[in-house]
């Protein structure tokens, strides 16, 4: 048995609150941001994910006109920092809905740092920054979805083992449904089977 649910039928906010709890877990970008003139925002960002590898390009969505959106597009750029388990407050802070013209940065009491590409400063404590240049946005319904070309990436060398990120030292954070957000716990690895060496179905084998 299954429950339906049609979208036609519901409000906004009800199916949001099935989408959210069933596209799960969702990666944050934790994204900085400055505005043209010259405030720096910080906002977790969960509808977030890789577009292309060549170029290198990262998106996520703004649901609405947030400051993030309103500075990526008067700017032309922004950073992509790891959410990591140790700062889950403080990422929880940002999302706050601040006046406008608040830096999530002092209110949040958070330490950054410059970036090497962008104008807009790095979280300091973050693993990982992804410094990025708007490839292009595009306008769905309530949301908007921005393009980041990636023009350099800076990850701290305690989360590098031969010189590549180790999930358990980056400890990403997740969001689920509701308040719900998520740790990395019970990894599985498998490889991808090559049409050369298949043997059939997983429940057959």
């Amino acid at each position: 048995m299954r429950t339906d649910f049609d979208p036609a039928e519901m409000s906004r906010n009800e199916f949001y609150r099935l989408l959210t709890a069933t596209v799960v877990p969702r990666p944050i970008a934790w994204v900085s941001t400055t505005s043209a003139d010259g405030t720096h925002n910080l906002a977790p960002h969960s509808f977030f994910t890789i577009a292309s590898v060549a170029p290198p390009v990262v998106q996520f969505s703004s649901v609405g006109r947030k400051d993030t959106l309103r500075n990526v597009e008067a700017t032309g750029q922004f950073v992509v920092n790891l959410a990591p388990e140790g700062l889950f407050e403080q990422i929880n802070d940002t999302g706050t809905d601040f006046p406008h013209g608040v830096s999530e940065f002092e209110a949040a009491g958070i330490a950054s740092e410059p970036s090497l590409r962008v104008k807009p400063p790095r979280v300091a404590v973050s693993p990982v920054a992804l410094e990025c240049e708007v490839h292009s946005t595009l306008r769905i319904g309530d949301g908007t979805v921005v393009f980041g070309r990636v023009v350099h990436a800076a990850v701290s060398q305690d989360v590098l083992v031969d010189g590549h990120p180790e999930i358990s030292r980056l400890k990403p954070l997740s969001r689920l449904g509701k308040d719900e957000w998520a740790t990395v716990a019970g990894v599985r690895e498998i490889s991808r089977i090559r049409h050369a060496d298949w043997s059939g179905p997983a429940g057959d084998r």
